[in-house]
């Protein structure tokens, strides 16, 4: 008798500065949502580094990861990603070997290409933009190198850092990241949920140039999916129309907390606007818990995803969690009901 398991699911939250609300709180809510994520079954837990963002709290992104871990026990904290042309290797090593420290087994390094701001900013983090994008493969293996043990003389180390196993992933939007990732054997995850367009592009890319490595013995590629969920399918509408305003004042370069749900959103957007945003949000899931089930298995056949990362910016944290529950409560019925067909 064999069975057989749908993806796993993780969290990817950007800790959610509400209108009328404060960075500390959405601070604390990620904490209490990665709490609940553990208890449902969720497999990891990541934060992602935005910059000069009114509506983004989680931009110390190591920092962050020390808070979530310490309030948890089992699930496993990560980046998703740290943008790595802001920092040095040697910093992000010694952060990350920090957090591999104090909480062995449970921390993911996931890294980005792109400084996840606006270029202003980006100089202001890093001081220069000198090749700076150009520059990642050649940091990726300078930081793979820290996480080493040491070789007899060498000069620099990351302490702590060297010798401990903290898993690397490469995260994209395109192809660049795709052809890396399989190139070094590392696990890649795909930012699906706001930038689908090269999303089967950069899946077939990743699976049929991986070369097996120490870390990854075949591909393991993860897939970024909106799922917002809530009793009924015109409750998880409204509730969505919050990440759909956030994404229309950012793309017209007003950027802001995330607002509150909207009974529609006629008439606040332009027919471009709302075609553009219909596909960048293309990869989205949502309604009640049957038409999530629907979308998660249609998601999953189009991509044969190893893993399904879940982001859902909502307004009200109490609804935020009860999506996150329904979610939960729909993967477990799909395991149940894959598992007895394979029997």
């Amino acid at each position: 008798m064999t069975t057989s398991q749908p993806a796993p699911l993780s969290v990817l939250d950007l800790s959610p500065i509400v209108a009328g609300g404060t960075a500390a709180q959405a601070l604390r809510n990620s904490l209490d949502l990665a709490q609940h994520a553990e208890r449902w079954g969720y497999r990891r837990y990541w934060v992602a580094e935005h910059h000069n963002m009114p509506g983004v709290a989680s931009s110390a992104t190591s920092v962050l990861i020390g808070y979530l871990a310490g309030g948890t026990e089992r699930i496993r904290v990560g980046s998703g990603g740290v943008m790595l042309p802001n920092h040095s290797p040697l910093v992000i090593a010694e952060q990350f070997g920090t957090l591999e420290a104090l909480y062995p087994g449970r921390i993911d390094l996931g890294l980005g290409r792109a400084p996840g701001t606006d270029p202003l900013t980006a100089r202001a983090l890093r001081r220069t933009l000198v090749n700076a994008a150009e520059m990642f493969p050649q940091d990726v293996l300078e930081l793979q190198s820290y996480f080493r043990p040491a070789a007899p003389g060498q000069a620099v180390q990351a302490v702590p850092g060297q010798g401990l196993n903290v898993p690397l992933w490469l995260l994209g939007s395109s192809d660049f990241s795709a052809r890396f990732a399989a190139s070094l054997g590392l696990p890649f995850a795909f930012a699906s949920h706001f930038a689908p367009d090269y999303l089967e592009t950069a899946l077939l890319l990743y699976r049929s140039g991986f070369q097996p490595s120490e870390a990854l013995p075949r591909p393991y590629a993860m897939v970024g999916a909106h799922v917002i969920a809530a009793d009924t399918d015109e409750q998880a509408a409204r509730l969505f129309t919050s990440l759909q305003q956030q994404f229309m004042s950012l793309r017209r370069g007003t950027p802001g907390p995330l607002p509150p749900p909207v009974d529609t959103m006629e008439g606040r957007w332009s027919d471009a606007e709302r075609a553009g945003l219909q596909r960048a949000l293309r990869c989205s899931v949502v309604g009640s818990p049957e038409t999530v089930k629907r979308g998660l298995q249609a998601f999953l056949a189009e991509t044969g995803a190893d893993e399904i990362m879940v982001s859902a910016p909502i307004y009200d944290h109490a609804a935020r969690l009860r999506s996150f529950e329904i979610v939960a409560e729909v993967h477990a019925a799909l395991a149940g009901s894959e598992g007895r067909q394979a029997a």
